[in-house]
């Protein structure tokens, strides 16, 4: 999400010329290198024309904005620099805002890319080829948007995407559940919550008073493995050696993502739009969560360096009081917020191995596309590096161009780490910055492509 505030704010920098309303532009004023802004329906729009386009539109949806996000003109890419490279290479680049802009505004947000796109049509050309593409949230809305409009869309190329936006959410629910009951915060609601804001300040605050003890660091260990968070924070550094770094990292991750983000704040929001709360931890068992995590060892060596019981811990969390949803805004979510894997035009997907958005919804999807779509059409990339949306230019540019291809050709280039690699070493080290949200900074770093069996969705919607 700092990622896409920066990329926003180096829109605004540019001093681009903005157009209001929705007035009509002239045909000859498409043609070359130009910026159009204005608003369709209410929501802003962007689109950016490079000085020979090859005929390729990129419509791409932005993440999840919380409520204090800073009001600027939408983006283009995952990093500053995609929506330079993007145009560079002849790419034209259109974008909504979406109605409303922040929280979980997927159902406007597939309507308002429509209305980008049909503007787009109208005023500068029909694509040859529409690619809808997103990173974190955004490439679940990018997956949505060709599902519901396939004679619309070409291709999808969703990067970091929680694809199951449901199971993400009750993922985060199950965190701040255990870290409220484990941690003994008091007047904390999880859903429905009178005061939101107070009670995610409440468990933050308890939080960062228990990180600093082993026993503390174990139970928000614990916590994190109900979403099978890996406790590495940092695009740049490796993953920390010892029990303590890790549960601290995870402590960062959740602070501001699980707690922070997608808390009670993030519930109320998503109950605004739902109709009700959705979400639920009713009939869950935490124990056998436990099991089916990849982070049960590492939970065993945070409770023995703790001198914890575990079988404790658990049994406090079997006897909590549990949520239940509310069944029409379950029903909401099923229909708005799911994809059912149809792959109704080719899809690449890019990952991060360890991402609080766990790359594990990589495997959920892939489920669905055989069960509902064509697994044919879809090619699943990781990236072995840490942290959310951690790319560089050209490691976008290389699963974009692995789309592109299937899309031209009928046929899928090699996805070979090694060869993919390459392609984005041979783009050259301007492209090669990973921003890391552990540091607030960028660095050159090399092609991580690499071969990644994630784990099963720990709470998937179906």
């Amino acid at each position: 999400m700092k990622r896409a505030s920066r990329a926003l704010a180096a829109a605004v920098a540019t001093g681009l010329v903005a157009m209001s309303g929705t007035a009509a532009v002239a045909a000859e004023q498409a043609v070359g290198r130009h910026t159009y802004t204005g608003t369709i329906g209410g929501a802003a729009y962007k689109v950016e024309t490079p000085v020979r386009w090859n005929g390729t539109l990129l419509i791409y949806s932005h993440p999840y904005y919380p409520a204090d996000m800073p009001e600027f003109p939408p983006g283009n890419g995952n990093r500053v620099d995609s929506e330079e490279w993007l145009l560079e290479q002849g790419y034209a680049l259109a974008a909504s805002d979406f109605t409303g802009r922040t929280g979980f505004v997927v159902k406007e947000a597939v309507r308002d890319q429509i209305g980008v796109l049909d503007w787009f049509e109208d005023h500068v050309g029909k694509p040859r080829r529409t690619v809808a593409t997103g990173s974190s949230g955004g490439g679940a809305i990018s997956v949505l948007l060709a599902e519901k409009h396939p004679d619309r869309i070409d291709g999808v190329l969703a990067m970091c995407t929680p694809i199951d936006l449901y199971g993400q959410m009750n993922m985060s629910l199950d965190i701040n559940f255990a870290l409220k009951t484990l941690l003994g915060a008091k007047d904390v609601e999880l859903v429905n919550a009178k005061d939101p804001a107070g009670s995610v300040q409440r468990l933050q605050q308890v939080m960062t008073t228990q990180v600093e003890t082993p026993q503390g660091r174990a139970r928000i260990a614990l916590a994190s493995a109900f979403g099978n968070v890996t406790g590495w924070n940092s695009a740049l550094d490796p993953k920390p050696a010892s029990v303590e770094g890790q549960a601290r990292a995870l402590y960062e991750i959740q602070l501001y993502g699980a707690v922070g983000v997608f808390g009670a704040v993030g519930q109320a929001d998503l109950a605004k739009h739902a109709g009700g709360n959705p979400s639920y931890n009713i009939g869950v068992d935490y124990a056998r969560q436990l099991a089916k995590s990849d982070q049960l060892p590492f939970v065993r060596k945070a409770y023995k360096e703790a001198g914890l019981d575990l079988g404790k811990d658990l049994a406090r969390l079997a006897a909590a009081p549990r949520i239940s949803p509310d069944r029409q805004a379950r029903q909401w979510m099923l229909r708005h917020a799911v994809p059912r894997g149809t792959t109704p035009s080719p899809v690449v997907t890019l990952h991060n191995t360890a991402d609080l958005a766990v790359p594990d919804h990589e495997r959920w999807y892939a489920t669905q596309v055989r069960q509902h779509g064509s697994p044919a059409d879809l090619r699943q990339l990781f990236v072995a590096r840490a942290t959310h949306c951690a790319f560089t230019v050209g490691e976008e540019g290389v699963a974009l161009q692995t789309l592109l291809t299937r899309i031209t050709t009928g046929r899928w280039p090699s996805t070979d780490p090694a060869q993919l690699n390459a392609k984005a070493s041979a783009l050259g080290e301007r492209w090669s910055k990973v921003f890391d949200f552990a540091t607030g900074g960028d660095a050159v770093r090399e092609p991580g492509f690499t071969k990644y069996r994630p784990s099963s969705l720990l709470r998937s919607s179906r």
